[in-house]
């Protein structure tokens, strides 16, 4: 098999390789003290816990939809444990695999990726022990990286605070040629509608100059407005609550006018369309009970680059 040269500028370069979750071997749903999100836990509590075999079908199509569009899709070797949301684990940024510190309940999931690892044998960092992240809190920006992160004490505080002010520091050091642009996000552990637990959970940008964003999600007012007033308003479409929480901003774009969303945003998609993007929509409603969707499944691998 071809190896992989990683590549990853930004969101929406057309995508040529990426890693997409698997929900083989998730099993039955976890105890209520074992789930770190608060729409998992909600789940839990109403029964309505995702079965492996939906979400299974789920993925499965969803790479299918991918590869009829000629992307290469890789799936993480099994190891009978929850491994759908493949988009926190690593992190390319330029032709840099960056091996993210996890929530300690996770870091097992980052076995899975050694077989694609070794094929596509590259540049890999491993980040300090003090420097926690998650790819959903992380955004290639061409000439920047977007970062939502907690500072304390809501890090010490909430299950679902993943990435800490160390690891901005952490990548500013290590890409001094981008500008890293910080996001504090708002968390909760008990309510997934004022819970940001990744940054893309609350936004996205997309390729031909649009935002879609929750600004509730974010804890410093200053930050989102001086990200919103480089939009044009009529560029700009702004999320409910309800619309986080479904997951509505956690969008994949496959190239800078081709966006991948939910079958069932009705809204979000109608928007995108109006704005000119080809929008190809995919179910994935069983798995956004566990709190991640499209971005949140996938870790591109090599989006093509810009001359």
């Amino acid at each position: 098999m071809k190896p992989i040269d990683w590549n990853i500028i930004d969101e929406w370069q057309p995508l040529e390789a990426v890693m997409v979750g698997i929900g083989a071997g998730m099993g039955e749903a976890p105890a209520l003290n074992e789930t770190y999100d608060p729409l998992s836990r909600r789940h839990v509590l109403a029964g309505t816990y995702p079965k492996e075999e939906d979400v299974k079908k789920e993925l499965n199509a969803f790479a299918q939809t991918l590869e009829g569009r000629g992307i290469r899709v890789l799936r993480p070797d099994s190891l009978g444990i929850n491994q759908v949301f493949t988009r926190d684990i690593g992190v390319i940024i330029d032709n840099t695999f960056i091996m993210t510190h996890m929530v300690e309940d996770r870091v097992l999931e980052q076995k899975g990726l050694h077989s694609m690892l070794d094929r596509n044998p590259g540049l890999v960092k491993h980040p300090p022990d003090h420097v926690l992240m998650e790819g959903g809190d992380i955004m290639p920006m061409q000439d920047e990286i977007w970062v939502g992160y907690a500072d304390e004490p809501d890090f010490s505080t909430f299950t679902t605070a993943r990435t800490n002010q160390a690891a901005v520091e952490w990548l500013e050091a290590t890409f001094p040629h981008r500008r890293v642009r910080r996001f504090e996000l708002n968390k909760s552990d008990s309510n997934p509608g004022e819970n940001a637990l990744h940054l893309d959970c609350c936004i996205a940008p997309l390729g031909l100059g649009h935002l879609m964003i929750h600004k509730a999600g974010f804890k410093n007012e200053e930050e989102v407005e001086t990200l919103c007033a480089s939009y044009d308003h009529d560029r700009i479409l702004e999320m409910t609550s309800e619309e986080m929480k479904d997951m509505q901003c956690n969008v994949l774009s496959l190239a800078p006018n081709v966006v991948v969303s939910g079958s069932n945003f009705h809204r979000t998609n109608a928007q995108m369309r109006s704005w000119g993007y080809e929008v190809i929509e995919v179910n994935l409603s069983e798995t956004s009970k566990m709190g991640g969707l499209l971005r949140c499944s996938t870790l591109p691998l090599r989006r093509t680059p810009t001359p």
